[in-house]
């Protein structure tokens, strides 16, 4: 496999490992990531929300792959002590070979979570590496580990690190800005923990990966709170009109990203104009995320809100 010409074919068998997959609604990412993993033998566990959408998934994967290796996980990664019980639940699955932390709200109005938290930078950050920490000894005992985050092209637009208080609201609430510096959050997440995790010498890697321009419901559900209904209707259906990838495609980086033999702190993209849609490749992130001062400073902050410690 070249870095630039990768395609599902390149998938290897994945019989006898398993994958945690966050945000897997239907019609998501994070569906289609495990449609994918699980058509080539992996067991997959499925994490969302609630058990109602989970089994919604199931059945949408069972239909197509017969048999698969499906279990459920009913997390809500913006609330901290969901992930806590999500994780000592997960404790009896045994090794994992792979997380995806795919799961994300985007351009969501106000709000706080029930810790106190900006619910975007709560649900696309803390939730996220709360749950990468509790999992940790899982991932070690794979010998293998992969950590995988779902960042977006919009941490281009994040002109900061977010490293003020996130209990408290820094001037006037801007959601896109806000959004933006939860997918920057992403990459400096993932540059941090692979640099650590070689370091104390530990068997795992973390990528990262973005979509590029995907028709998935992630924008209505975000501005509305639904994908169906009135305005939430026109914008889902103008997102998948306007967009050069399908939901399935967007997730094609993803899978390249968990699954390639690639070296951790990879970037995976589209090949496309802009990054919008293609084939995935290796690519880049910004100036910013690669910012080392900023990673220490995240993770340190990430470990005081979420009172984890990783070893």
């Amino acid at each position: 496999m070249r870095p630039d010409a990768w395609s599902l074919a390149d998938i290897p068998d994945q019989s006898g490992r398993t994958v945690l997959v966050t945000g897997t609604t239907v019609g998501g990412l994070g569906q289609f990531t495990a449609l994918e993993l699980a058509r080539r033998g992996a067991r997959v566990v499925l994490a969302g929300r609630t058990a109602q959408r989970l089994e919604e998934t199931r059945a949408a994967i069972t239909a197509e792959v017969p048999g698969a290796a499906l279990e459920t996980l009913v997390v809500d990664l913006a609330d901290l002590s969901s992930v806590r019980r999500a994780a000592a639940e997960a404790a009896g699955l045994g090794p994992i070979d792979v997380l995806v932390n795919n799961a994300g709200v985007m351009g969501t109005p106000y709000r706080r979570t029930v810790d106190g938290l900006e619910l975007q930078l709560a649900t696309n950050h803390f939730g996220p590496f709360l749950l990468t920490g509790l999992l940790l000894p899982q991932l070690v005992a794979s010998g293998a580990g992969c950590v995988v985050a779902v960042s977006s092209q919009m941490h281009r637009v994040a002109r900061r690190a977010p490293l003020d208080d996130p209990r408290s609201q820094q001037g006037r609430y801007r959601r896109w800005p806000a959004y933006a510096e939860s997918k920057l959050a992403n990459l400096l997440f993932t540059y941090e923990l692979d640099r650590r995790a070689r370091r104390a010498e530990l068997p795992i890697r973390a990528l990262a990966a973005h979509p590029g321009f995907a028709a998935t419901h992630l924008a209505a559900n975000g501005q509305y709170g639904r994908a169906r209904g009135g305005r939430a209707t026109i914008l889902d259906a103008t997102i998948k009109a306007v967009s050069p990838n399908r939901a399935d495609q967007g997730a094609w980086p993803t899978l390249m990203a968990a699954t390639a033999d690639l070296p951790g702190g990879t970037y995976c993209g589209p090949s496309g104009f802009a990054e919008w849609g293609g084939t995935p490749r290796v690519t880049d992130s910004n100036k910013l995320s690669h910012d080392e001062t900023a990673q220490r400073r995240l993770w340190t902050l990430s470990e005081e809100v979420t009172g984890i410690r990783y070893p």
